[in-house]
C-alpha cells in the first residue's frame, strides 16, 4: 500500500512486539515495507486477524484464523466471516458521526420525528426524551450499504446433504455491527466462544457482538438448501449464506424495530443529568435484554412470529419457546480457575455522548490517562458499568479473560466481552505477560474516539520496536485527538449564513456569519475558541472576537437596559454554552464594552424524516425562524426569517 498499516492478531497468545498496535506494541509497517511476524502457537480455535491502523479495517483489512487441536476429529466445517461495508470513506462517516449529522438515521428510516411520533401516539414519550436531552434512540451508528458473509451478501454451499452436522467457525470481523444469527433447518448448537470451547448449549438465535466469534454446529435436516441469515442489529438489512442440495428453505426477515417503545424505556431509565439508572434491576451478562422491548417478534406484535423454521418448514416456535444465547449459558468443560495470587481490583464506567461522539472509560479517554500498571503474577479483576445507551463490545489484548458467570470454576473464557446498556459485569485475568497491552471497545470509531485503557506490565523489558517510546505514544495519542471539521452555509434571497468548526474530544474553534444585501442588513461574524466540560458536554466556555458592520437608523437598546449605536463594532468577548431541556442552546456572553447578551437557540428540530425547523431569540432583540428540508447528505432547500436581513429562500449546503 501507500501508507503505513499493522496487523493485530485478534485473541493470540504472542510476544508483545508482535501484537501489532502501531506505537504501543510495534512499529507500524510502512508504506512498500515488509514485516515478519513469527510466534509459536499455543492454542486453538476460531480467530482472526485485523489492521489496528486507522480506519483501515472499514475497507477490509482483515481476515479468518483457524487453529485446529491436534488430533482433531474430522467433521465438516465452514469458517463465515460477518463483516459491513460502506459506500462512504470511513473518514467521513467519523467526521459525520462527531458533527450529530441525522443523514444516517434519514438513510435507516429511524428518526423518530414529531411527525411519526403523533401519528403513532408516541408525541409525550418524545417530549419526554428531548426535555431529557436526548438525540433519537438508535442501536447502530452507521447506515450501511451492504453487509456480508464472506465478501457476498447471498451464497450457497450445496456439498452437503441429509443428515450432515456442520460446524460455522462464524466471526464477526464488522467494523461497529452486531448481527442476529440464525439457520432454518435446526437449531444453533453453540461450542465455542472467541476460541475458547464450551459446554455445548443448543438455541435459536444469538447476537454476536463486533469481533467476537463462535463455533457453532447445525444439521442439515433433509435433502433441501437451509438459509443461515445474518442480520444487523438495527435490522436494516442482512446477509444469506443457503447450506444444502435442494429446495430453498429460507428464514422471514426480521421485522422492524419500535424505536418508540425503546425511547420509552430509555426515558424511564434516563436521568436529567444523563446518568443511567437500572432502577435497582442489576443486569448483567445478557440475561435482560432491554432491546427486547423493540422486537415485535418478541413482544408479539409481528403479524407472524418470527423464528427459525426448522425442517419441515411448518414447524414455528412461538415468541415465548424462542431460546436466544446470552453469557449466562456459557459453561468452560475444563476448571478455569487464576492461581493463588493478589487480586487488583480496577472499576471502569463505559461513558459516551452521542450529540458529540466521545466515548470514554471513568469518563477519559485513552490519551488523557496514564497507563494502567499491573505486576506479573497478580490476578486483575475488572467491574464494567455501562452507563451509556450503547453496546460495546470490550477487548482485550493478548489474555484470556474470566466471565463470571455464575458457574464457579468452570467460569467461560473469552476475550472480549458485550456489555449492554446498563449492564454491570466482571472479568478476571491472571498477569502473566509483560509489555503493554490494549484493552478497547472494538467498535471501531468508538475506540477511535477514546474508549480504551492501556495495561502496562511494571518493570518490563524495553520493546525493540518503539526505541523512543514517549514518541511513539504521543502518536497513538492522535486518534481520539483528532480535529474533525464541518460547514454549514445557506445561500438565500436575502442574503447568507453560516458556520464552521473544528472540534475534537474537549476543544473546538468556530466562526458564524451573515452577509446581507445591502447597508441595513450588514454582515456580522463570531469566531470562538472554546473546551467543552462534563461527561456529556451540556457545558462550554469560550472566548472569542466579533466584528459587525450594520447601518443603523437610531439607536438601540437591549433587554439588560445597554444601548448601541455602533455601525463598526469589533469586541472581544467570553461566554459560556449550556444544553438545556429540549435541547435548547443557552448562550450568556460579555464583551470588553460590558455589553451583555444571552442567546436561546435550537437547531435541526425534526418535523418529518426531513424536514426540520430552527429557532433562536437573544436579548439584543434579535430573532429568527427557518425550516428546511434535507434532500442530501450535502444539501436542503431552506428558508428563513430574520430580524435583520427579512424574509428569503434558497438552499444550504452542508460538509
Amino acid at each position: 500500500m501507500n501508507t503505513e498499516t499493522s496487523i493485530h492478531w485478534h485473541g493470540l497468545i504472542l510476544e508483545n512486539q508482535y501484537d501489532g498496535v502501531p506505537y504501543l506494541t510495534s512499529a507500524p509497517v510502512e508504506a512498500g515495507t515488509t514485516q515478519l511476524y513469527r510466534f509459536p502457537l499455543v492454542q486453538s480455535g476460531t480467530y482472526w486477524y485485523h489492521s489496528h491502523t486507522k480506519l483501515q479495517e472499514q475497507v477490509g483489512m482483515y481476515g479468518a484464523l483457524i487453529i485446529h487441536k491436534r488430533n482433531e476429529p474430522k467433521m465438516h466445517e465452514e469458517v463465515l466471516v460477518l463483516s459491513d461495508w460502506t459506500n462512504e470513506k470511513p473518514y467521513e462517516v467519523h467526521r459525520k458521526l462527531h458533527h450529530a449529522t441525522d443523514w444516517y438515521a434519514i438513510r435507516k428510516g429511524s428518526t423518530q420525528n414529531y411527525g411519526q411520533a403523533i401519528k403513532e401516539g408516541y408525541f409525550k414519550t418524545k417530549v419526554e426524551n428531548e426535555y431529557k436531552r436526548m438525540l433519537a434512540m438508535d442501536v447502530s451508528d452507521v447506515a450501511y450499504d451492504r453487509f456480508f458473509i464472506n465478501g457476498t451478501d447471498s451464497s450457497s454451499i450445496k456439498k452437503y446433504s441429509k443428515g450432515d452436522k456442520v460446524k460455522l467457525r462464524i466471526i464477526n470481523g464488522g467494523s461497529s455491527t452486531y448481527f442476529w444469527v440464525r439457520f432454518s433447518g435446526s437449531k444453533l448448537s453453540v461450542v465455542a466462544s472467541d476460541g475458547s470451547d464450551v459446554v455445548p448449549v443448543e438455541v435459536d438465535r444469538l447476537i454476536i457482538g463486533v469481533s467476537e466469534t463462535y463455533d457453532v454446529i447445525v444439521t442439515i435436516p433433509d435433502n433441501n438448501s437451509y438459509e443461515f441469515m445474518a442480520t444487523a442489529e438495527d435490522r436494516t438489512k442482512s446477509a444469506s449464506l443457503f447450506i444444502g442440495n435442494g429446495d430453498p428453505r429460507p428464514l422471514k426477515s426480521l421485522p422492524k424495530l419500535k424505536y418508540f417503545e425503546g425511547m420509552k424505556m430509555m426515558n424511564d431509565m434516563m436521568k436529567l443529568n444523563g446518568d443511567m439508572n437500572d432502577m435497582g434491576m442489576n443486569m448483567s451478562l445478557q440475561t435482560m435484554d432491554m432491546n427486547a422491548v423493540m422486537y415485535p417478534e418478541i413482544t408479539g406484535s409481528a403479524k407472524e412470529s418470527d423464528s427459525n423454521e426448522h425442517s419441515n418448514h411448518n414447524h414455528s416456535a412461538s415468541s415465548q419457546e424462542l431460546v436466544t444465547l446470552n453469557y449466562s449459558m456459557l459453561r468452560s468443560p475444563v476448571k478455569t480457575t487464576l492461581p493463588d495470587a493478589p487480586v487488583k481490583e480496577l472499576r471502569f464506567e463505559l461513558t459516551g455522548n452521542m450529540n458529540r461522539y466521545v466515548w470514554t472509560i471513568n469518563n477519559k479517554t485513552v490519551s488523557e490517562t496514564d497507563k494502567i500498571l499491573i505486576k506479573k503474577g497478580e490476578n486483575v479483576r475488572i467491574v464494567m458499568f455501562n452507563n451509556s445507551m450503547m453496546r460495546h463490545p470490550m477487548h482485550l489484548h493478548g489474555h484470556f479473560f474470566r466471565v463470571l458467570n455464575g458457574h464457579g470454576d468452570y467460569a467461560p473464557l473469552k476475550n472480549v466481552i458485550d456489555i449492554m446498556p446498563m449492564e454491570t459485569d466482571t472479568i478476571e485475568f491472571a498477569a502473566t505477560e509483560s509489555g503493554d497491552w490494549f484493552f478497547h471497545c472494538h467498535i471501531l470509531y468508538h475506540m477511535m474516539s477514546g474508549m480504551g485503557r492501556i495495561f502496562s506490565y511494571e518493570n518490563s523489558p524495553p520493546n525493540p520496536q518503539l526505541p523512543n517510546p514517549e514518541k511513539a505514544l504521543r502518536k497513538l495519542y492522535r486518534d481520539d485527538r483528532e480535529l474533525h471539521p464541518s460547514i454549514t452555509v445557506s445561500l438565500e434571497s436575502n442574503g447568507s449564513e453560516g458556520e464552521a468548526m473544528l472540534a475534537n474530544t474537549r476543544y473546538f474553534l468556530e466562526t458564524h456569519w451573515h452577509i446581507g444585501l445591502d447597508k441595513e442588513h450588514g454582515y456580522e461574524s463570531e469566531t470562538h475558541l472554546g473546551r467543552y466540560f462534563g461527561r456529556n458536554q451540556f457545558l462550554n466556555a469560550y472566548v472569542g472576537f466579533d466584528y459587525r458592520y450594520r447601518k443603523m437608523m437610531h439607536d438601540e437598546e437591549n433587554l439588560f437596559g445597554q444601548s448601541s449605536s455602533n455601525d463598526d463594532r469589533s469586541v472581544f468577548c467570553a461566554g459560556v454554552q449550556y444544553v438545556l431541556p429540549m435541547l435548547i442552546t443557552a448562550d450568556f456572553r460579555i464583551d470588553h464594552t460590558g455589553d451583555l447578551r444571552l442567546t436561546l437557540s435550537r437547531e435541526d428540530i425534526p418535523l418529518t424524516s426531513r424536514l426540520r425547523l430552527n429557532g433562536m431569540y437573544n436579548t439584543d432583540r434579535e430573532y429568527s425562524a427557518g425550516l428546511k428540508y434535507i434532500l442530501t447528505k450535502f444539501l436542503a432547500v431552506s428558508t428563513h426569517y430574520d430580524s435583520d436581513m427579512g424574509y428569503g429562500a434558497g438552499i444550504t449546503l452542508n460538509y
